[in-house]
């Protein structure tokens, strides 16, 4: 096997396994109507390197094994996850990185999360729509948006950190 592949494969387990221990060591507000799910601020690591998107987008799907929505969660919610990290990367690649495209990123969790959660919760738990939504994206707007922009715009200062954070070098 080459040496990118292993290093591919390596790093893709570790985002991985960091995504599911943080959200199970938070897991009690990382399910449900009003979440503030911590590990959400690894997707702008897309931002950096989209090569990010596999490890995150099956983080996602490990974690919510561990969700009391069962297996529909497993699936919608690693689907939200995906197209926020598409969203993400998207931004990263045509954009400059700065902090406002930075939190132009942000948003892809807020939008994507909020709308087909909110979608979830209210089929599987018969939740208000409209305000299921809303405190989703308040979660991600809080954990995203703000706690991800702040630590993130801090790591796009320093290039040399970016460029060992890549996937592959």
């Amino acid at each position: 096997m080459k040496k990118n592949n292993v290093q591919f494969i390596t790093k893709t387990a570790v985002i991985a396994a960091i995504y599911v221990v943080v959200t199970l060591i938070f897991a009690g507000i990382s399910y449900g109507q009003i979440q503030f799910r911590i590990s959400e601020i690894l997707t702008l690591f897309a931002f950096i390197d989209p090569l990010y998107i596999p490890g995150l987008t099956i983080g996602c799907a490990l974690a919510n094994l561990g969700s009391p929505l069962g297996i529909l969660d497993v699936v919608v919610g690693t689907i939200a996850t995906l197209l926020s990290l598409l969203y993400i990367a998207f931004i990263g690649k045509h954009f400059i990185r700065n902090t406002k495209s930075l939190i132009i990123a942000s948003l892809g969790p807020v939008i994507f999360n909020g709308l087909i959660i909110g979608w979830e919760l209210n089929y599987l738990l018969q939740l208000p729509y409209l305000i299921t939504a809303v405190y989703i994206m308040i979660g991600e707007i809080a954990v995203v948006t703000v706690g991800g922009t702040i630590v993130f715009s801090r790591l796009l200062k320093n290039e040399k950190l970016i460029d060992k954070l890549k996937i592959l070098r």
